[in-house]
Formats: C-alpha cells, sequence, structure tokens
C-alpha cells in the first residue's frame, strides 16, 4: 500500500477516529505541551501508534509547510470505495453530488471536500485531466473531510456526467451567462451540482454535457465567488429545499 503524509490536528484526528491502523507513526512537537496536543497524544497512545518526538524544522521538511500545528503522520492509503458505482449504489436517500471541472488548487479541494462533507455530499467527482489530487494540503485544509468524502477523479467527464444521467441525476452546471438562477430550480430530487475553476468556469464540453445552467445572483462589484464558496452555496440550496419538503 502506498504512504502518504497527512498534518494537522483535524486531519489526523479523523484518521485516529476512522481507520486508526492505517496510521504508521506520528512526530509531533516536542515543545508543546498544551491542552490540545496532549488530548491528541492520548488518543493517539490509545489507538497505538507510535510517536516520535520531533520539532518545527523536521516537522516542516516532512509535511513541506510550516502549518502543520506541531502534528506530522506517515499512514497507508486508505481506499474508502472501489468505485463511482459502488458509492452511487450505497447512497441512501436522495444522491447528491458535487462536480469540480478543473479546479487546481488545494487549497479550494480541500475547502469543496469540507463543505461536501457538511451538506452530506455522496461524492466529489473530478476529472483526472487538469486538476489536483488529494495531497497533505488537500487533507489538511478538508479538516478532516478528505477521509470521508470520496472523491473521484475520472478519465472522461462529459461521460461519467452522461452516465449520472443514466441513473436519473440531474446534472445542474453554474455559469456566469446562465439565464436561470440557482433559486429557480427544484433541488430536491437527485442532483449534481457543476462548479468550473473561478474565472476560467466549466469546459465546453462540460457546460453542453449539463441538464441545466445557472447562476449564483451576485449584487455587489465582484464577478463572482470562490469555488469553495459558490459549492457551499449550492450545496446548502438543495440541502435547506431538502428539509422543507
Amino acid at each position: 500500500m502506498s504512504k502518504q503524509i497527512l498534518f494537522g490536528f483535524h486531519a489526523l484526528t479523523v484518521r485516529l477516529k476512522t481507520a486508526p491502523k492505517s496510521v504508521t507513526e506520528i512526530h509531533f512537537d516536542a515543545s508543546r505541551r498544551d491542552q490540545r496536543m496532549r488530548q491528541f497524544l492520548d488518543r493517539a497512545r490509545d489507538a497505538g501508534v507510535r510517536l516520535v518526538d520531533s520539532d518545527d524544522d523536521r516537522l516542516q521538511k516532512l509535511c513541506g509547510t510550516h502549518r502543520h500545528q506541531g502534528v506530522v503522520a506517515r499512514v497507508e492509503h486508505v481506499a474508502m470505495s472501489h468505485s463511482l458505482d459502488d458509492t452511487l449504489d450505497a447512497v441512501e436517500g436522495v444522491p447528491l453530488l458535487l462536480v469540480l471541472d478543473g479546479i487546481t488548487d488545494p487549497h479550494n479541494l480541500g475547502a469543496c471536500l469540507r463543505v461536501a462533507d457538511g451538506a452530506g455530499a455522496q461524492a466529489v467527482i473530478a476529472p483526472k485531466d487538469h486538476a489536483v489530487g488529494v495531497n497533505a494540503t488537500v487533507a489538511k485544509v478538508a479538516s478532516g473531510a478528505a477521509e470521508t468524502v470520496p472523491y473521484f477523479m475520472v478519465t472522461n467527464l462529459a461521460r461519467t456526467l452522461n452516465e449520472l444521467k443514466e441513473r436519473d441525476i440531474r446534472i445542474i452546471g453554474t455559469s456566469d451567462q446562465a439565464t436561470q438562477s440557482l433559486y429557480d430550480l427544484d433541488l430536491t430530487g437527485p442532483v449534481a451540482l457543476v462548479l468550473g475553476a473561478e474565472g476560467a468556469g466549466m469546459r465546453q464540453l462540460t457546460a453542453k454535457t449539463c441538464d441545466e445552467l445557472v447562476h449564483l445572483p451576485m449584487a455587489g462589484a465582484v464577478e463572482s465567488l470562490n469555488v469553495s464558496v459558490a459549492s457551499g452555496v449550492c450545496l446548502y440550496e438543495a440541502v435547506r429545499q431538502r428539509r422543507q419538503g
């Protein structure tokens, strides 16, 4: 199994909770003796994880950033699902999916995964080309959601969207040029919400594959929202409608 690096309290706490045996070792800043660190180390010891005294320089070299919060772990990769089809077959209730087209910033992906987890989306889908995969930065920003939300990178996004249609899942894309608003749609049925990169938006073929295109009303001076913010608006509008229904 492949090894990877995780860092930050949220990401490591979720991994210790969901898959403790996948954690090979945890390096921690021995100079930190605050309550948060003590509680985290107690959890790690209870899980039987090997702990390694370290310092800030060593931790930064391990994870490539100073934003590690004093904890960095070597972990085994954990497969959450064998395939997108397996995930969809196991969905209980009405499917709610997030599709990201052309998101290359790991901070944006991490934030999108966190929003998807909060809204209860069953999966996040992206193309293999021109998109970022889950790495240590994504996992840190996602605050544990990278461990709970299945993230599928597919070879042909348009084909995958058509396969979702065969499952009676409506494909709703966001576009600044769309005439109808997000709030004009009924999102209580099975939907996949498609968002493109900030500025560039969705690719042309992706937009053509969508069943409908909508825009987010913008009342101020800025022309668009960050993709993670837009994802939150779209997903939680679906959640709001479903709870009202």
